[in-house]
């Protein structure tokens, strides 16, 4: 008995062997061969084709083909194994034995049957979550993405790529949704270097490019003088993303989010980019992806409010407080990106970009491999956006050059620039954002020409070149810094 289930453990690890050893020869010989020859088409495409599998991996068809094979080949392996033990077991034996060896089978085929099972549910969770949030580009609506896709090189005349990510604070409690955080991401899409350019959300009088159906009602941007400091809340960045397409729906054609390509419009226009997608974080969401990747680690500089409200004099009632290297759960990750009790809009800004950083090194292959039906499951709940589905593969591949590339911070002077003013100095920050650009090894996007007239009294100062600062340093742990307690 122990050399039969010896014999039976060996032909389940290298299926075919058992079936030699039974005597079925010529079929114990091609499965093991086989065998082994998928084993080694599968190590030589682990170590020779990696990204073209993960850019296989957003393809929803063949993810599909992945999950039947892989639920194939965990039939056709268990089969193999109760044929091994059956041409094993010899004719004459008892009743016990025969017992023995059947529970002995059975624990195989469940070691194999349960990790392809769990194989299979991945697969399909990861199309679900392509199909759910990325829909290909003639099923979906958008006024303002690239109306093609070059899918065999779709970087061949584009040296940046610009991402509009927004932090949208939509809830089942709340009315309309305001857009707290905007952030542009400008890529290279040669080294994945990355350059992040966060706008405070109380910005007024955003431009419009003159070719824009927009420019025709907000000539000189979204805004409206002699307002008080409560009536400018309706007319501010974080406002655009809900009161222009209700006040003008439908005015910049069809589109499945009306908000962001009001927001991508005018955004682009203010830094003197083309803006390509966007990516809309649902804020009530992001808890669960964090916890899905296990939790983040940041440097906490100074406390951070959890709650509170400062115009009312509240306090809150819990804090975050300083230290290296804490490691945050979904909520408390939350509130570190968002708190704004004695914080202003400058601080915020700095630990969002943290934040986005360490999402990036949080998802790192062995999390993405053993949580990603909670990532999954996650995402569909936290990410709407306009990237069609035939872009992904690329998408992918960039991404694997923008986590082993450098990201950095384009510096704001908001005094310079007049961004807590009414009328901030869009021109001047137009050239911040080219130079910023420029100073990187990539190639920086053109800016669009600016629309939006100068308002009397205003002065463009043009920042000095290469205002960037690198995330790794401006995430560190100092707590002793030039950031207010």
């Amino acid at each position: 008995m122990p050399k039969l289930l010896g014999l039976t453990l060996l032909g389940a690890l290298l299926p075919g062997l058992g079936l030699i050893v039974g005597g079925r020869r010529r079929i114990g010989a091609f499965v093991l061969t086989l065998f082994l020859g998928l084993v080694g088409l599968g190590v030589y495409v682990a170590l020779t084709r990696r990204d073209e599998v993960l850019a296989a991996a957003v393809v929803p068809s063949r993810l599909l083909m992945t999950s039947v094979l892989i639920g194939v080949v965990g039939f056709l392996w268990i089969v193999v194994i109760v044929a091994s033990h059956r041409s094993l077991r010899p004719a004459t034996g008892g009743a016990g034995g025969r017992a023995l060896g059947a529970g002995f089978v059975g624990i195989l085929c469940f070691a194999i049957a349960a990790p392809a099972a769990v194989g299979v549910q991945t697969v399909l969770a990861q199309r679900t979550l392509v199909q759910d949030v990325f829909q290909a580009q003639g099923e979906s609506k958008s006024a303002t993405r690239p109306t093609t896709v070059n899918v065999k090189d779709p970087w061949e005349d584009k040296p940046r790529l610009n991402l509009l990510l927004l932090g949208g604070d939509d809830a089942p409690s709340r009315e309309g949704v305001r857009t707290d955080t905007v952030i542009v991401a400008s890529i290279d899409t040669r080294t994945g270097n990355t350059a992040l350019i966060s706008l405070p959300r109380n910005l007024t009088f955003m431009p419009f490019p003159k070719d824009s159906p927009l420019y025709k009602y907000y000539p000189d941007g979204f805004g409206k003088e002699g307002l008080s400091l409560d009536g400018r809340l309706e007319w501010m960045l974080t406002a655009m993303y809900q009161n222009i397409p209700d006040a003008h729906p439908g005015i910049l054609g069809p589109s499945d989010n009306e908000g962001a390509d009001v927001v991508k419009q005018s955004v682009g226009e203010a830094l003197g980019l083309k803006l390509d997608y966007y990516l809309q974080v649902n804020l009530q969401s992001f808890p669960e992806i964090v916890d899905a990747l296990g939790g983040i680690t940041v440097n906490v500089n100074e406390r951070v409010a959890m709650g509170g409200i400062s115009s009312s004099h509240i306090p809150p009632k819990e804090w975050i407080e300083p230290g290296p290297k804490q490691h945050l759960d979904g909520r408390h990750a939350l509130w570190f990106a968002r708190g704004r009790y004695g914080a202003d809009d400058d601080q915020r800004q700095v630990r969002q970009r943290c934040v986005i950083k360490s999402i990036v090194d949080a998802a790192d292959p062995q999390t993405l491999v053993t949580k990603y039906k909670a990532i999954a499951k996650a995402g569909q709940h936290l990410l709407r956006t306009d990237i069609p589905q035939e872009l992904l593969p690329a998408m992918v591949q960039l991404a694997l050059k923008v986590k082993s590339g450098t990201v950095s911070n384009v510096t704001l002077d908001s005094e310079k620039l007049r961004l807590k003013y009414l009328h901030p100095d869009y021109q001047a920050l137009r050239d911040t954002v080219e130079n910023a650009l420029e100073s990187t090894p990539a190639p920086s996007a053109t800016p669009t020409t600016p629309s939006t007239p100068r308002k009397p009294g205003t002065t463009t100062t043009t920042p000095p070149p290469g205002p960037t600062q690198n995330l790794a340093d401006a995430c560190a742990y100092n707590p002793n810094g030039d950031q207010p307690n």
